[in-house]
């Protein structure tokens, strides 16, 4: 059984709406799936935020310095 992702692509986005934006899906995210954000730097502030939420983020830079954060409950 594969596990359902969801893409949030939020590198047009100005801050602090890439966190906001965020957040917002994932008090929405389904039990077992995964949110995969893009977003045009690291999002250093939302690994707390995601914690307290009890989710957990995995991100991986990119070589245009953009990141793509795996997002999951904890």
């Amino acid at each position: 059984m594969s596990a359902t992702v969801i893409e949030l692509d939020a590198r047009s986005f100005e801050p602090p709406q890439p966190l906001l934006k965020t957040l917002e899906a994932v008090a929405t995210l389904p039990d077992g799936t995964t949110l995969c954000v893009l977003t045009r730097w690291r999002p250093a502030l939302l690994y707390a935020e995601l914690e307290k939420r009890g989710f957990i983020g995995e991100s991986q830079e990119q070589p245009d310095g953009s990141c793509i954060t795996h997002i999951r409950r904890a």
